[in-house]
This record gives structure tokens, sequence and C-alpha cells, in this order.
């Protein structure tokens, strides 16, 4: 008996240390962004060349965005299938964003259409 008392008396204490050491439970200040899905667009007829010259504006106008601070993430997808892309934003409303993807070459060419979606994430994790 005494060693039961003794064992229940141990995993109380220990329980209780662990209890006083464990670190506080994190607050996560969330932040929204716009992730926008860059898909294959109806109008890909285009030659060579003028593909070429569509693919440098698009180009062209990410950097602008990002210098901007408002473009946080560009990038293709490998597998080439329908989706082509990402572009993640960091503006106040979805209509920005719209007014913002109208600016893009491909998109205004048709090569590109998209799809946006508000999306959250903790500040710090991913951006400042």
């Amino acid at each position: 008996m005494k060693k039961v008392f003794f064992v229940i008396s141990f995993l109380f204490a220990g329980s209780l240390v662990a209890q006083t050491t464990s670190e506080p439970k994190k607050e996560w200040d969330m932040k929204q962004y716009y992730m926008v899905f860059l898909i294959k667009g109806p109008n890909r007829s285009q030659d060579s060349a003028t593909a070429a010259t569509i693919q440098k504006g698009h180009m062209d106008n990410m950097e602008r965005l990002h210098n901007e601070k408002k473009l946080m993430v560009a990038g293709p997808f490998l597998d080439d299938q329908n989706m082509r892309g990402i572009f993640i934003f960091d503006v106040a409303t979805e209509k920005e964003v719209i007014d913002l993807l109208n600016t893009d070459p491909a998109i205004i060419a048709g090569r590109l259409i998209y799809e946006i979606h508000p999306w959250m994430t903790a500040k710090g994790t991913c951006f400042e």
C-alpha cells in the first residue's frame, strides 16, 4: 500500500510540474491575403513570337507588383496541367486583386484566367 501511495504521489507531483513548466498557449495574430490560381485560358493560339512577348509582359508585371509590395508570392506549377501557377496578394480587397490581375498581359490576352480565394495565415509564419 505504501508503494502505491508513493507512485500516485510521484505521478501527481510530476503532473503539477508539467503544468507549471509548460509554455502558455500562443495567441495567433492572423492576416488575410488573396491566393490566386492561374489557369490556362481559352486563347492560347498565339504564334511563338507573340506568346513570348506576352510572357515577358507577364513577368514584368509580376516584378512591378512585387516591387509595389502587393504581390508576395508568384510562381508556376511544374506539372504542365491546366492550373499554371499561383499568386498571393497582400491587398485590402478582392476588387483590388481583380484590378491588379487585369494589368497582366497574359490575362488580358486570354492565355490565362484566374480563381481568387481569400486566404489567411498567422503573421510571421510566412510573411512579415
